[in-house]
């Protein structure tokens, strides 16, 4: 996997994107429900050279029967797990908005950037289905425009409330018998259509300061709250042309809020399946739906299903396309994972990321935003708003 310069992520759906993964014999379904599968799975992108993992996470069971994967783990608690035996990859686990509070939603994601110093993101989700709201039975289901809309005020709360405590507000002054500097904590005083939050967090702030934050740019509602309130933007494309045309519109968005286009990194999304030789990997895929009785791969969307040697040349494209990352979404994630460490112990040096070399050119603690060349932002609060 030739990393040419890419922000490189990869999602981790159970077993798989395809709902008829686990049946593979090298799926490792029988622990998926374990620390274990997953801590192996995180650590295993890590020394392949991803930048980021992506978890996955709903309030709604897979829908499929029981010939589908169901049942999941909590993506933030998966991460925190993964966070102590990793060292350089970015955590980045979904936290759905629409029926959670952004008080918790900021906590967890908080508590996340300290248990892995720094390597801390958040995809914003909404929830769509009728059996996430009836799993709450506060509200009824919303239409996406309310979603997006509920959504960027969530974001909007929690990354206040992320500021809501100014670096340096504990002093732990022992002679004085002070743990915090008052003057250092803030009301947030959000008032929303959909929330009211005074504040400030319980959290004190966290390495990064403010984790980092990804939207899908899936339709124009969530396209909207993305340019607004992004660091990654998640999109998806028939092909190279309209990918990069994509990525110019939501710069020139992101432009039009006010915001620095070259501060959002903008991911394409890419499915894929390897193999060991081009057929095998077409074969593969068909056996996948066969098990499921139907064809699961999108195939006009940009996808690859292939060599890891082919899938380098992709990479190597999306490069000179100007695209400033990518986001492989595996069918079967063991069959890739392992599909991508053969490839590597045989690349000639300098082809393959090799997370040795990431190592040694990164700081002891790399944060998340180190690898995406953010700065680490000061409180908004640190010379306005009302302290404590």
């Amino acid at each position: 996997m030739s990393k040419n310069g890419l922000f490189l992520g990869i999602e981790t759906v159970g077993t798989g994107t395809h709902p008829a993964s686990w049946r593979r014999v090298d799926s490792g379904a029988e622990d998926l429900f374990t620390a274990g599968y997953w801590t192996a799975v995180v650590s295993a992108a890590e020394e392949l050279g991803f930048d980021a993992v992506f978890l996955p996470d709903s309030f709604g069971i897979q829908a499929g029967g029981t010939a589908v994967t169901r049942g999941r783990l909590d993506a933030v608690a998966i991460a925190a797990r993964t966070a102590p035996l990793t060292s350089r990859i970015g955590l980045i686990p979904q936290v759905p908005v629409t029926h959670t509070e952004p008080f918790h939603a900021s906590k967890a994601v908080t508590a996340l950037d300290f248990a892995s110093l720094g390597r801390a993101g958040w995809e914003v989700t909404v929830s769509t289905a009728d059996v996430e709201a009836k799993a709450f039975g506060r509200k009824d289901i919303q239409d996406r425009q309310s979603l997006w809309h509920e959504a960027d005020e969530a974001v909007e709360v929690v990354t206040r409330l992320w500021d809501s405590w100014e670096d340096g507000a504990e002093i732990r002054d022992v002679p004085t018998g002070r743990f915090i500097d008052r003057d250092r904590l803030h009301y947030i005083d959000f008032t929303g259509d959909n929330f009211s939050v005074k504040g400030p967090s319980i959290t004190p702030r966290s390495p990064q300061g403010q984790p980092i934050v990804t939207v899908r740019a899936d339709d124009p509602e969530s396209a909207e709250v993305a340019v607004r309130r992004a660091d990654i933007i998640r999109i998806t494309a028939t092909d190279l042309p309209i990918a990069t045309e994509r990525r110019t519109a939501l710069r020139a968005a992101i432009a039009a809020t006010g915001r620095d286009p070259d501060t959002v990194q903008i991911l394409l999304d890419l499915p894929v399946h390897l193999s060991d030789s081009v057929a095998d990997a077409h074969t593969e895929v068909g056996e996948l739906d066969g098990w499921a009785a139907q064809p699961h791969l999108d195939t006009d969307r940009l996808h690859h299903v292939g060599t890891a040697a082919g899938l380098d040349d992709v990479l190597a494209a999306i490069t000179r396309s100007g695209i400033d990352g990518v986001v492989l979404r595996p069918l079967a994630l063991h069959a890739t994972l392992t599909a991508l460490t053969a490839h590597r112990t045989k690349t000639e040096p300098g082809q393959l990321v090799d997370a040795g070399e990431i190592a040694a050119a990164s700081p002891a603690h790399p944060t998340l935003r180190d690898r995406l060349g953010l700065p680490r932002p000061l409180s908004r609060y640190a010379t306005t708003g009302a302290a404590l």
